[in-house]
């Protein structure tokens, strides 16, 4: 492996920025904007598609070539910070992020906000990663929760105002104003971070470019992220270009995984799963982020096609669960370190898994207020959550493997969300046909009881009365799917609990002077 350079060996050595307030604001509104741009423009894309005319097709990949491009950027967060410095990294990518923005609200075709988005989904991958490293590298040990609690909150409030707020911009203003909030925000960041962290000290190297691992890390990533974009749009295996997708991904990631733990300077260093806490930690957040995600993908979507809530009413819906993450947040921050980490991820696993099994109970009756209640409790679980599993993930790690640690991780979590979109909903879409066949094959067109019940829900119109009838056995069918498909979130919620305790403690991030004996 290729050594640091002899000016640049020391880690950030209680390296304090001028004004931290400043600094930890202009961190904290860079990775917003980022998690944000996540799911800002979903709602907008029926306006976009029609003003730029694109089929609804098309319009998906505005979502889709955001999310392979960042999911192929994360994992190169390591490399990426050994060559340029975690300083310069952020600064230039917080940059292109606006300038990519900027590109997506002047694009007049389809294609050009499609290339402009995978642009902008690449340059957002490092993101994240950075602002968590120096974050953790600015405060003092005893303050590093907060810095850890803050980024979590951010990480759960911003996806939920994304619709909301992009459904907001574009019905009073213009879809292209999505884009352009970015500008200001992030230059702002770029130029308040870059500044106060003038003269930040830096571990920098010059590493081989990994040319086996990148390309068999961008077949495999882009494949398998196509593959679970489209998925259940061309219905999964019965599609040829479904099966290419998988044989391509799985060959890929195979070679990549391989080429990776035995080459010597690799371009995603797999070799951090070695450390205990990082490897317990990644995979509780693994999979309970998978399972936060789907509630955050099924509530929606039931709430809109059983319910009949409109979008914005089915945001408001939802809403709650960001309310005590922000309340508790800063609590949490401030004294988890009281406690054992382990303990509050279990309590925050146990809520979330309580309110999975409410809904698990839900019929097409339930109203606004029981729903938004069931929401709110759910958010103390989140406030729970993130901030002590982030923690106890990095724990282990030494100060320059926490940037390539963190954006491990946060891939890990993002190809989690991915699986968990498309098989939530091909799940509850298979669940919801099942249980439709089950309804539906003990009633008989002959029998004179159903067809005097069809005729009464059709006030005397036996054909209107059918078409009722089939509308109320769709969506008593798909509550049903909904219902078990919360059973089995609730049990995975609670698996999850055993992954947690094979961490053990210390759970204090190691940066600045104190973990300077070790380079």
């Amino acid at each position: 492996m290729s050594s640091p350079s002899p000016a640049n060996q020391a880690p950030a050595n209680g390296f304090r920025p001028p004004n931290i307030a400043l600094t930890t604001l202009g961190l904290a509104l860079a990775s917003f904007m980022q998690v944000l741009d996540l799911t800002i423009a979903n709602v907008s894309l029926p306006t976009i598609s029609g003003n730029l005319g694109g089929s609804a097709n098309q319009a998906t990949w505005v979502i889709t070539s955001f999310a392979v491009s960042n999911a192929i950027a994360l994992p190169l967060t390591g490399w990426l910070t050994r060559h340029f410095g975690e300083r310069k990294l952020f600064v230039w990518a917080t940059f292109l992020f606006v300038i990519a923005s900027l590109l997506c609200g002047l694009a007049n075709s389809m294609g050009l906000l499609v290339l402009a988005r995978a642009v902008q989904g690449f340059v957002a991958g490092p993101m994240y990663p950075i602002t968590q490293a120096l974050l953790i590298s600015i405060y003092p040990p005893h303050k590093r929760g907060q810095a850890i609690a803050l980024l979590a909150m951010v990480t759960v409030v911003a996806p939920i105002a994304g619709p909301i707020l992009g459904g907001w911009i574009t019905d009073n203003y213009s879809w292209e104003w999505i884009f352009f909030i970015n500008v200001p925000i992030g230059l702002f960041a770029s130029f308040v971070v870059g500044r106060q962290l003038k003269g930040r000290p830096e571990r920098l190297e010059k590493p081989k470019m990994d040319y086996v691992g990148l390309v068999t890390l961008v077949l495999g990533v882009g494949a398998l992220q196509v593959l679970l974009d489209l998925g259940n749009d061309e219905d999964w295996f019965r599609s040829q270009l479904i099966v290419w997708l998988a044989i391509i991904s799985t060959i890929s990631l195979a070679v990549f995984v391989i080429w990776e733990m035995t080459d010597k300077d690799p371009i995603v260093n797999l070799r951090l799963f070695r450390h205990r806490n990082f490897s317990a930690g990644t995979a509780a957040m693994v999979v309970a982020y998978a399972a936060f995600f789907s509630v955050g993908i099924l509530v929606p979507l039931w709430l809109q096609r059983n319910l009949g809530f409109t979008p914005i009413w089915a945001g408001f819906a939802t809403a709650p669960i960001g309310i005590l993450p922000v309340i508790l947040t800063p609590f949490v921050g401030k004294y988890a370190h009281k406690f054992d980490l382990r303990m509050l991820a279990t309590l925050a696993f146990i809520a979330m898994s309580a309110t999975s099994f409410m809904r698990s109970g839900f019929n097409l009756d339930v109203d606004f207020n029981h729903i938004a209640w069931v929401q709110l409790l759910q958010g103390f679980g989140v406030a729970l959550f993130f901030m002590p599993v982030l923690q106890i993930l990095l724990s282990d790690l030494q100060p320059h493997e926490i940037a390539a640690g963190s954006g491990l991780a946060t891939f890990m979590r993002t190809l989690g969300g991915s699986f968990a979109a498309s098989l939530t909903t091909y799940a509850w879409s298979e669940r919801g046909a099942v249980h439709h066949a089950h309804l539906t094959e003990k009633l008989s067109s002959t029998d004179p009881n159903v067809i005097e019940a069809v005729t009464r829900l059709g006030q005397g119109d036996l054909q209107r009365g059918a078409f009722v009838m089939e509308r109320m056995i769709s969506n008593q069918a798909a509550q049903l799917g909904f219902n078990e498909i919360f059973h089995l979130l609730g049990i995975i919620f609670l698996v999850v609990i055993a992954f947690v305790w094979l961490a053990k403690p210390p759970f204090v991030a190691k940066a600045g002077p104190e973990a300077a004996g070790g380079h």
